[in-house]
């Protein structure tokens, strides 16, 4: 008895895999076609393959490493390149397996070359994977093998991986300085609270002789007192209201309220949407240019934007298109993509360059993207340093109140 790995329909025409026993391949078709199963591939599974993904899939969960996107951009250029070259596909897998220090991404990357030996598709390999190969990449891997032009679609894919990387990269980079300066202003105050407060405290108390404090100066010291001798109730208090805001933006109206609130802030909402334009352009006309139909190329690419006005808005696009109108028009009557871009993608549309527009937007926007960064840096910067002064001059005001007050006693002002 041998062990035979199949991949078929169910008699309700879902797609289905697995591993029959049986004395030939022949047998093992029938088996399975007196079962109701239509099967499509079926190849003899080896003692050694078995052994040795039994022994990978112990390794992957031993492991349990992530993958960054940057190790996936140079998998499909390196994987590109060799198949540009003139190596087969298993042969590629196998020589970029060896080389890469990974040990989970060399994992998956031995499983799709073992997929591929076994006699299926690069495809099917990367659908095995879909927290590491998501739907835009398996797609344009698909419609790549149909086409034949595989090396092509994944030196596409690199290059769009490489710039959506460079993008996200330089929002996070803009994020740092407003993020270091607020984690600077909080314990800032929380040593002054703590350690600088309760000294004058004491020495207030005992130069006023019982006084009222100035109000400020009070509810400096209440606060003060509160973070001292509550400091774990004042913990739980603001874990608690951080996870309800988190819960809430979780939520249908929570989601809405926060995705037009992006799009609507000054300078912000420019960014974000150029940033979202980017992207849509980029992988619409990526997945377009590798041979994917429009409509599915519509849906994967909504599948792709996190801002749920734009989703919905690409939804009712894709509705319409599937009607038979052409692009442009519903996209312009969404009224949330820029008239240039809608403009662009009618001449797109009508010269036939579809693609090869939208690559156009995706590169123009990406160094818009670029400008809106810089301007948000620029005016962050001082707001930043202004609110940090806020903050610390109205503790250090609230402390010199009573010092004022004090004098005017003594000089009998």
């Amino acid at each position: 008895m041998a062990k035979f790995k199949y991949m078929a329909l169910d008699k309700e025409g879902r797609e289905i895999s697995g591993v029959i026993d049986s004395t030939s391949e022949n047998r093992a078709r029938k088996d399975l076609a007196s079962q109701g199963i239509k099967v499509s591939r079926i190849a003899e599974v080896t003692v050694a393959t078995e052994s040795g993904a039994k022994a990978k899939k112990g390794k992957k969960a031993l492991i349990g490493t992530g993958i960054k996107n940057a190790e996936i951009t140079v998998f499909s250029r390196q994987l590109a390149t060799l198949l540009k070259a003139g190596l087969p596909l298993l042969r590629s897998l196998e020589v970029i397996a060896r080389q890469e220090k990974n040990p989970y991404f060399r994992t998956i990357i031995d499983q799709l070359a073992d997929n591929v030996r076994t006699g299926n598709k690069f495809s099917d390999g990367l659908l095995q994977h879909p927290k590491v190969f998501d739907k835009l990449y398996v797609n344009m891997a698909k419609a790549g093998e149909a086409g034949g032009v595989l090396d092509t679609v994944l030196d596409r894919l690199a290059t769009f991986q490489e710039k959506a990387l460079k993008t996200t990269n330089k929002v996070k980079s803009a994020m740092v300085y407003p993020i270091v300066i607020m984690t600077v202003a909080i314990a800032i105050v929380i040593i002054l609270m703590i350690f600088v407060v309760p000294q004058f405290q004491t020495i207030f108390a005992g130069m006023l002789n019982g006084a009222r404090m100035p109000a400020l100066t009070q509810t400096i010291i209440d606060i003060s007192d509160f973070i001292q001798h509550n400091y774990v109730a004042a913990a739980l208090i603001v874990l608690g209201v951080v996870i309800v805001v988190k819960l809430f933006f979780k939520t249908k109206i929570g989601i809405r309220i926060w995705d037009t609130l992006a799009l609507k802030l000054p300078k912000i909402g420019d960014m974000v949407m150029k940033s979202t334009v980017a992207r849509f352009t980029r992988t619409f006309g990526t997945l377009l240019a590798s041979g994917v139909p429009i409509l599915e190329a519509l849906t994967i690419t909504r599948g792709t934007i996190k801002n749920s006005l734009v989703s919905n808005a690409l939804e009712r696009v894709h509705d319409r298109v599937r009607d038979g109108e052409p692009l442009a028009a519903p996209l312009d009557q969404q009224k949330i993509f820029p008239t240039m871009v809608t403009s662009m993608v009618e001449v797109g549309e009508e010269t036939g360059q579809l693609s090869e527009m939208l690559n156009r937007i995706a590169d123009n926007y990406d160094e818009e993207v670029d400008n809106s960064v810089s301007a948000i840096t620029s005016i962050i910067e001082p707001i930043m340093i202004v609110f940090l002064a806020v903050v610390v001059g109205t503790i250090v005001i609230a402390l010199f109140l009573p010092i004022i007050k004090i004098v005017s006693t003594l000089t009998g002002g």
